[in-house]
This record gives C-alpha cells, structure tokens and sequence, in this order.
C-alpha cells in the first residue's frame, strides 16, 4: 500500500536524503520517494503505518522535522500534484532567506523576522456568488436561486490583503494610544507645563504607563515574540535590535516609575523624578509598525506582473455541447472540448480554431501590441483576447498545461531565485547585528566615561538609537525585490527569465551565438521547387514526403504539408533513421531513399552530377535551403526549401553589434544559403554545415578566452549549446526541449527579444546596486549619528523616535526604488 504525507521542514537535498534514510529502517517500509519542492513523501508500506510511528522515527534519527498528512488538496492515497505549493495557504519569506522553502502559516520568518508574502495560487477552482444573497455559493455558473441574478465570480481576499488590513488595524490601535503618550512627554518642553497643575508628574507617568501596556502588549507584541525568537535560535535579525531596544526602554521606565529611589542622580531629571521612557517605547514600535504596514502595501505592488498574468485567464468559457452553448468554469474544461469565444472574450485554454476566424490582441503574452489574424487550423493561447469576429475552437491545453499557466509558474520560480550579488548581502548581514548591540554597548559607555551630565541617561538614550536605527532588513531586501520586479517586467514584455542569476549574467554577454533556422528566419518553411533529373518530380516528391512523415523537423514538416497540398498519397518506409545535422534515410519499396545535406551524400557515397550540383548552387545563392534525393546510389534530384528572414532580426542584431555584441550565426544549413542570409543581416560572421558538436565546441572555445557568450536556438539539435552557453536563450516557437536547456525564453521567437533582455539586465543590476548602495550608506551614516557623533561639534543628538522613523522607511525606500524598474522601457 502506498500513502501520501509531507514533511514540512524539509528544505535541502540533505534534508530529503536524511528523512529517507530514517523512513526505510523502519522494516514495514518497502520504498520512500520525495519531492522536495511540495515537500510531499510517497511511502510504499507492507502495512499501515500510523503517524506517531512515522514521527518517531525521524525523532530516533535525530530529525525535528514534522511529518503530517497533506494540507493542501491532494489525496492521502494518492500521487502527490506538482504544483501544491502554489496554491493559496502557502507562504515564503519576501528575502527568501531559507531560499525557496515555503511555510505553512503566516507567523513569520524563523531567520529575519519578516511578515510572510502568500503565494498567488496558478490553479484556483473557480467559486461563483450572487452579488444580491453573498451567502449563496457554488462551484458552477447559473443564476441565484432565490433573486434569479447571474452569479459572479467570488473575489477571495487573499494573504496580503489580509496581512495589510490586520496591519491597517493595529496602526490605528497603536496611534490612538501613542499620541496621547507622545503630547504628554512632550508637554514637559512647554513653559510652566499645564498638565502639571492637572495631575501630579508621577500620576502623568502612570497615565503614559498605562496607554503603552496596549501597545507593548497587544498590537506590537508580535515585534517582541519575534525578537525572543530570533535570539534562542540565533537568528539575529531586525526584531532583535527592536525588541531589545524597546524592551530596555519599557523596562527601565517601568522601574523608574514603581521604583524611583535606586536610580542615581545620573538618571533623574532637575525636579528629582527618574526620567521616563514611555513615550520613545511607545511611538518607536507605533513607527516601526508603520513600516511593516507600508512594506505590507508595497509587498502587494512587486508581484504586480504576476497578478496581471494571473488575471489574463477567464473565470468561465463557453462549451459546446450538442449544439448547445453552455457556461462552464475553467476548471472544467477537458481536452477536446469545443468552446466558443465571442468578440471581446479571453480565451481560457489553449487550442486551434476548427471553425471561424479573427484577429486576436495576444500583447500580454508576446509583448506585441499588434492585433494577430488567426484562421481555421491556427492555434490559439490562453490569455489572448478576441476581436470583433466570433470562433470556435477545440481545448488541446488546459490547467497548468497552457502557456500562460507555465509562464506564470516560470515568472514564480525565477521570482525567487538569488542572485550571485546577494551573496554580499548575506554575508554583511550575518554579522550585522551583532556588531550592532556591540556598537550599542560601546556608546553606552564612552557616554558614561565622557558624556556630560545626566550622563548615565543619554547613554541609554543613545544606545537605544543606536539599536533602533540600524536596519539589516534594507540589505536583505535589495537583491530579491530589484529580481521580483524586473522578471514580472520581463514576462509583460514577452521574456521569460529562468532565474536571477541570468540577469546578472546577461548584462555582461559579449558573444551571441545565433541559429538560423526559426531563430534568424520565421521558422515557416515552405517548398518553392521539387526537382527530378529524371521521371516525375511527384514521384519523388511522394518519396520524400514519406520519409519526411516520420521526423519533426520544420523543413520535413514543410515537405509532408507541400505533398498534402498536392494530394499525393504517401507510403510506407521501413529501416527510418534521422541522422543529426545531416537529414534522414529510409527504404521504400526496394529502393534506398536518403534526403538531405552534400555531407549526407557525400558519407553514403552517392553520386551527385555536375548538372545538377549547378542548379543547386543556383538555388543557394537565392537564400533557399537546398535538400539533395539520393534514390540508391545516384542523387536524382533535389527540393529547394525557402524561409523568409524575420523583420526584427536585422534590426536585433544591429542594435546588438553596437553594443559591443559579437553576433555569430551557425547553421546546419550549406555555405552558400548561409552566405546569403549573413549578407542580408549584414553579419561579418558566421559558420555553415555545422553539426550540434560544432555549435557546442565553438562556445567552449570563446569561453575559454574568457568570453560571456549567449546561444539562441529553437530546435533540439541546439540543446547542447544552449546548456553550455554561459545564457542559453530558447525561441518560444521552438520545441519544449530547447526551451527546458535555456535560461531565457523569448515568447514571439523575436530575436529582439534579446535585446530586451539586455536591457533588462542592465536595468535591474542597476537597480539591485543602487538599493544596496542605499542600504549601506544609510547604516554607514545612521548608526554613528545615533551614537551621538555629532553631539561634540554641534550638539546635536538623533531622538531614538526620529532613528525609528528612518528605520521604518529605509525598506520602504528600497522596495519603491525595485519598483521603478516597472516603467523601464524595453
């Protein structure tokens, strides 16, 4: 029997082998498999095994990680999905400290402390309500069963609104009892203070007391639970400097008020009472509760991409169902269904229009704004959005199958990859705080050997500073949220990022190693000429079109479709073998058909006369694509293939070249279709009859000169180089393979594409340097400022309120700046 369960502590393949390990020596155990990314474990048992056995076996094997059943939506007994991490009620840390571990509940992150971002769900089932009866709910759309209305789609709020409304909340709470707190301490500074003649200065303290207990204690408690967490796991992070700055201050206020008489006069003020602290306690966790707050609203903008392609997709279709149209949800749409789509409408699965035709605005999933004309047999993507004509169309992709589902995913994944800058970021962050309380010790003392009097209280005041000013959360978030924001601007743009350490990389490419076919060209080909020296050009176009039937190749393709157009039925073939870079052999019949390049012919020894070897250079010279057939051991004729170049690849590579790129094209094809499309692009180099091994070698050699060198590629031939390319950069309208070896996608298959990606990088390089720059200067300048470097030259000292004013808005600030990289231009 075999059970589902999830391990929820589990975060590296350490973990996965460690668990595996402790599961198997438990002897009813046959096999253990993992999937670390949905931390979802497969147990084969020869019989059932409870929990508490399960639990205790990793506990025997010295692992504290919790084994439970699974949360969230797969069956105990069945294969676990792929995707149930994304769905909503999973969180991650916005500064991805554990990398890409995900938690279960929202308590905050174990390392830094953070408010935890809710992942936005790719697969929701899609829940309806009446707007007039909110009570009234279903899964499928109609009309209310009491008022008759149409349903409308259930908005459910997600984890950040709901993060930012509890926040919202608190501050109001929090700012209705600091203001009162904060105009009392303040009153002091007023001539012949009024209060004073209204109650007593330590009645004043235990009014400031008692409007702080709300805040200690119930809407900023939560600063504190995580402070005392971050220090019994050593977890130093920005709730450690916070709790112990204001915990010191409420404490010390606290046994000033109930205990006045065993402070020094170092700490009382002119009329003999202890001065109070109430008020910095207050109003600093009020301020750092208002940065959480502004985080919290600016968190909800950094995946704005990714909501808008979450968006794309509609809430229902329109099925087809025996003539009928019927309105069904997403979710329920199956392979093979017939929807129709009205002018004005998403489409919500992928498919191919059977019946109809229209133009279709698929911007936010190319990054075109042109309108795309579709006919009967053309293929439609989820997320495009319909003319003014209306068709029909067949469901082929539907879930996570689609385009957009797997662009969304993809734009997740890359989200919260790190980059290889970060690692300076952690690194300064490790230690930061603790070279923070030390600094905070430090200018206790030089305030209380050399500071004047009451010396002993602007020591603790400016310790206090110290602790509170410093923000090791700025440095944390200057890498990651430059990377969620320029990936989301990527994917609008029609390029999909794999993940951040890409961008760092791609700002520095100098070589573009480009393939020709469906990279350079449109990919489309289409046979212009089927020439026999001999008999009926048909017959060895039925020949070709035969063997062509068994490869994918676009220029097979091309010839299997020209054949069809013709009515030509095709035969049998037997002994079919692709040959890499070179093109494929059968047999017919009794008759040994080879189809393909001059080295093809030249390897099986076939014949070629010089008659036709003229014609064929002809044909090249014209830029077409030149296939010799070969029938035994004489090359009877030849097809003449063309593919239009695109009209961006001249310009991409233009605007490459004076960048300082050296463009590079290799092709499979001949040196004289080469020649001709390298003279059209105005490209001074390139290289023809390559095998995938040339294309792979020549990168190893430019890298070895030390050169960033990219590779953009659509077939399978290419998936070689694209692994080696320091960037591998797939063409969307390539194959699933290519695509799978590359770092970066181009939607449209536009070269220029590239050149967005360039501009990309550079943008969020730029970005991530001027947050960390942002970042270090403001502690550089900030932490000394607090400890009162100022004091002696011009006498002025930071109030540790002002040092969390600044502390609350430097993420803020940093996380606005990632956000301009939203109005670059690409």
């Amino acid at each position: 029997m075999k059970h589902t369960y999830q391990v929820l502590d589990m975060s590296c393949g350490g973990c996965e082998a460690n668990v595996k390990k402790a599961l198997l020596a438990l002897s009813d155990v046959c096999k253990v498999e993992i999937d670390l990314a949905t931390k979802a474990v497969v147990i084969e048992m020869q019989s059932h095994l409870s929990l508490d056995i399960l639990q205790q076996a990793l506990l025997t094997a010295g692992l504290h990680y919790t084994i439970t059943l699974p949360e969230h939506g797969f069956a105990h007994h069945s294969k676990p999905a792929s995707n149930i991490e994304n769905g909503n009620g999973v969180f991650y840390c916005p500064m991805f400290c554990e990398g890409e571990k995900t938690y279960s509940t929202q308590s905050g992150c174990p390392i830094c402390g953070m408010d935890l971002v809710e992942q936005p769900s790719t697969t929701q089932a899609t829940q309806f309500t009446c707007p007039m009866h909110p009570d009234v709910v279903q899964d499928t759309p109609g009309n209310c069963p009491i008022c008759e209305m149409d349903l409308v789609v259930l908005e459910s709020e997600n984890g950040e609104q709901k993060t930012y409304q509890e926040l919202l909340k608190k501050m109001k709470i929090s700012v209705l009892f600091a203001l009162p707190v904060f105009v009392i301490s303040m009153s002091d500074l007023i001539p012949n203070n009024p209060l004073n003649t209204l109650m007593s200065v330590q009645n004043l303290g235990f009014m400031q007391f008692a409007l702080t207990l709300p805040i200690v204690f119930w809407t900023c408690w939560v600063f504190f639970k995580r402070a005392y967490r971050s220090i019994v796991t050593w977890n130093l992070n920005m709730f450690t400097l916070v709790g112990i700055g204001t915990g010191a201050a409420f404490i010390f206020s606290v046994v000033g008020l109930f205990f006045p008489e065993i402070f020094p006069d170092n700490f009382k003020a002119e009329n003999g009472t202890v001065l109070l602290y109430f008020e910095a306690t207050a109003v600093i966790l009020t301020l750092v509760l208002l940065g959480q707050l502004l985080e919290a609203k600016a968190h909800s903008q950094t995946s704005s991409a990714l909501k808008a392609l979450l968006q794309l997709a509609p809430a229902t279709a329109i099925l087809l169902k025996n003539n009928t149209e019927v309105v069904i949800a997403i979710d329920k749409i199956k392979r093979e269904d017939l929807l129709r789509v009205k002018p004005g409408e998403k489409i919500a699965v992928d498919g191919v229009i059977t019946e109809g035709e229209s133009s279709l605005d698929e911007s936010m999933i190319s990054g075109e704004p042109i309108p795309v004309d579709k006919f009967k047999g053309d293929k439609v993507t989820a997320g495009s959005i319909n003319g003014n004509q209306s068709f029909v169309m067949r469901a082929q992709k539907v879930g996570s199958e689609t385009l957009l589902a797997q662009i969304i995913e993809m734009v997740k994944i890359a989200s919260r990859s790190r980059a290889p800058i970060q690692k300076l970021a952690d690194t300064i962050a490790k230690y930061f705080v603790p070279i923070v309380v030390l600094m905070a010790i430090l200018t206790f003392i030089v305030w209380v050997w050399f500071g004047p009097e009451p010396a002993l209280a602007y020591g603790f005041v400016n310790a206090v500073a110290v602790l509170i000013i410093a923000c090791p959360c700025a440095l944390g978030l200057a890498t990651p949220m430059s990377v969620m924001v320029g990936v989301g601007k990527g994917a609008q743009a029609g390029v999909l990022i794999k993940n951040a350490q890409v961008l760092e990389i791609m700002d520095k490419v100098d070589v573009l190693i480009t393939d020709k076919t469906g990279t350079l060209t449109q990919g489309k080909p289409s046979v212009e000429e089927v020439f026999s020296q001999r008999g009926s050009a048909d017959d060895l176009l039925c020949k070709i079109a035969s063997l062509n039937q068994y490869s994918e190749h676009p220029l097979a393709q091309a010839v299997v479709q020209f054949a069809q157009e013709k009515n030509i039925n095709l035969t049998k073939v037997i002994d079919f073998k692709a040959i890499i870079g070179k093109g494929v052999v059968g047999v017919i019949g009794k008759q040994k058909i080879t189809l393909g390049n001059l080295a093809l012919m030249t390897t099986n020894k076939i014949d070629i006369s010089d008659v036709l070897m003229e014609k064929v250079t002809v044909a090249q010279s014209q830029g077409k694509t030149v296939s010799y057939i070969g029938v035994d051991d004489k090359v009877l004729g030849y097809v003449a293939i063309s593919d239009s170049i695109k009209s961006s690849s001249k310009k991409a590579i233009t605007e490459l070249m004076s960048q300082g790129v050296q463009v590079i094209m290799m092709t499979g094809d001949n040196q004289n279709t080469a020649k001709a499309v390298a003279d059209a692009l105005n490209l001074s180099e390139f290289q023809a009859q390559c095998l995938p091994e040339d294309k792979l070698n020549k990168i190893k050699q430019l890298q070895a000169q030390g050169k960033i060198v990219a590779m953009a590629g659509d077939g399978v031939n290419d998936s070689p180089a694209l692994a080696q390319a320091d960037v591998g950069i797939a063409m969307g309208t390539g194959t699933d393979v290519a695509i799978q070896s590359a770092e970066i996608t181009l939607i449209q298959g536009d070269l220029y594409g590239i050149v967005k990606a360039k501009k990309l990088s550079y943008a969020v390089m730029k970005n991530i340097k001027q947050n960390l720059f942002f970042a270090f200067i403001y502690n550089i300048l900030g932490v000394p400022i607090a400890a009162g470097v100022l004091f002696p030259v011009f006498g002025v000292l930071l109030s540790p309120m002002i040092a969390a004013t600044a502390m609350s808005f430097s993420s803020v600030s940093v996380i606005a700046n990632a956000l301009r990289l939203r109005k670059v231009s690409l």
